[in-house]
């Protein structure tokens, strides 16, 4: 498979990009990133320098990537979104006589983004955390701080509301009384099972077939922006 690249993007040296990816119109991926296979970044989107995605990633259009961001394998980022990775920046030194440099130092913090994760629409991604594996991030909310692996998370600061399933669908919503709750847990989109511990999730059989598509949207699906 080869890449697509648009007249309009621009690449710089020693980017590398799998087979089978899109890159669309002006798009800027700086240096020795690196894009996996099959994905898709779409138009005006900005990715830095030495940043790792992995395969079969969607990228949707203006979305700001800095540097010291991981994203791993079929992982969704919806339009709009930036990532950051300085707790405290400032553009001078103390003395307001010198720029500082905007090369990654010390104060450059990472954000790992898991597997098939997926981030709404104009989300704003804080840095020093985890967004888990197949975890939800509503649209326009600002993550400050990890969020475990199948949880939906919301709001300003996102907060975990529920979990959802690996093909997307959410499953359960949490309440005070579920906080130290234990049970299992069916999709009923497609059926795959899950064991609620505590609020960490843990899947009971991996799935055994791609997932099947599901139709209508619940109260959860809204509130996270799909």
């Amino acid at each position: 498979m080869s890449v697509m690249i648009h007249p309009t993007a621009l690449i710089e040296e020693n980017v590398k990009i799998g087979a089978g990816s899109s890159v669309w119109d002006n798009v800027h991926i700086r240096r020795s990133a690196s894009i996996g296979e099959e994905c898709i970044i779409g138009e005006k989107s900005y990715i830095a320098y030495d940043v790792k995605i992995g395969n079969r990633v969607k990228i949707n259009a203006f979305v700001y990537i800095c540097a010291a961001v991981t994203i791993e394998d079929g992982v969704m980022i919806s339009a709009g979104t930036i990532f950051t990775n300085d707790r405290f920046p400032r553009a001078t030194t103390s003395d307001l006589k010198r720029l500082r440099s905007s090369a990654p130092d010390e104060h450059t913090l990472p954000t790992l983004v898991r597997e098939g994760a997926t981030i709404g629409a104009g989300a704003t991604i804080g840095n020093d955390l985890v967004i888990g594996r197949f975890a939800m991030v509503g649209m326009g909310s600002l993550v400050t701080k990890s969020i475990p692996d199948f949880h939906l998370a919301i709001g300003h600061p996102a907060k975990s509301v529920g979990i959802v399933c690996r093909c997307g669908f959410p499953m359960l919503r949490f309440s005070e009384a579920s906080i130290d709750m234990e049970q299992e847990v069916r999709c009923n989109a497609c059926g795959l099972r899950y064991e609620l511990r505590n609020r960490s999730v843990v899947e009971i059989e991996p799935p055994a077939a791609p997932a099947q598509e599901y139709g209508g949207r619940s109260e959860m699906e809204r509130l996270a922006g799909y």
